[in-house]
């Protein structure tokens, strides 16, 4: 296929690069990144022009509205345009019915699997839209990911993904808890996790991203805390959960101190830049309040 990539940064780059080792055509974009092996061109209408399928990969809701109206009016109607930035649900739907009123197909098709997911091609995708473009764009997910979950109509994926964010958020913040309570009560950080990992406190922070480092399968903990999925993009995600529930006046409690919680790791404690699991040793360095 002629594909267009327009967003090549940290998650673009790997995926657009996957698709072209696949024998994809694929033209790209971005305002700073330069990638060797994708075809780079000087604008977003001019990655574009002619493509079957636009891929874009964005950082807010605000600028997939700007370069939406750029790539809608490039492609010809027919064509498929999916955007795997994750953003509120509302701006995914409005470029979904602007897409639709220009006859071309739109998928929101946020991810979950970080930079190493995009680089390794097992990246998972929730996507939103109708069951024709679904089908059209379902070769490329298989392509960049491993799992490709049809959520229902446009917003859905988002929705999925801010849903599935809010636990991670929440989850992280208990398991972190839990450790520095441990640390505090002289229990042993294996042992900790030895119990916690095959009883009823199980779960993927745990036993997939464990934030000791030196405990579990190896997590960016036991790299200093470099960012696998940066606390600042959970702040980001977590604001999205807010934003979505205070919109459909859901409680969320939860979400909502996690979002606080995060806030101030990333805006008083360093945490910009660093994993969202590094809020460990910042809460082990507490005391009771």
């Amino acid at each position: 296929m002629k594909l267009a990539f327009i967003g090549l940064g940290n998650m673009g780059a790997p995926m657009a690069c996957n698709l072209v080792d696949a024998g994809h055509d694929v033209r790209g974009f971005d305002v700073a990144a330069q990638l060797p092996k994708v075809t780079m061109v000087e604008s977003t209408a001019a990655a574009c022009e002619g493509a079957d399928v636009a891929i874009t990969m964005l950082p807010n809701g605000a600028i997939l509205r700007q370069v939406a109206e750029e790539v809608i009016a490039a492609l010809s109607p027919g064509a498929i345009f999916i955007d795997c930035s994750t953003v509120d649900v509302e701006s995914a739907r409005a470029v979904a019915d602007q897409a639709a009123a220009a006859g071309i197909g739109a998928l929101d098709a946020p991810v979950s699997g970080g930079i190493g997911g995009a680089a390794a091609g097992t990246l998972t995708f929730m996507v939103g839209g109708d069951d024709s473009a679904f089908d059209k764009g379902k070769p490329l997910f298989d392509i960049m990911g491993q799992k490709a979950v049809h959520c229902g109509a446009s917003g859905a994926g988002q929705a999925a993904k801010i849903c599935n964010n809010m636990i991670l958020g929440v989850t992280m913040l208990g398991t972190c808890e839990a450790f520095a309570l441990a640390d505090k009560l002289g229990l042993d950080r294996q042992a900790m996790f030895d119990v916690v990992s095959t009883s009823s406190g199980y779960s993927w922070t745990m036993n997939a991203y464990c934030p000791a480092p030196g405990v579990g399968p190896t997590s960016p903990s036991d790299n200093d805390y470099q960012p696998g999925f940066a606390a600042e993009l959970m702040v980001k995600d977590l604001g999205l959960s807010q934003q979505a529930a205070e919109a459909v006046d859901a409680a969320t409690p939860m979400g909502q101190q996690a979002l606080a919680l995060y806030e101030e790791f990333v805006e008083t404690a360093a945490g910009k830049g660093r994993d969202f699991s590094a809020v460990l040793p910042w809460l082990s360095g507490q005391g009771r309040k």
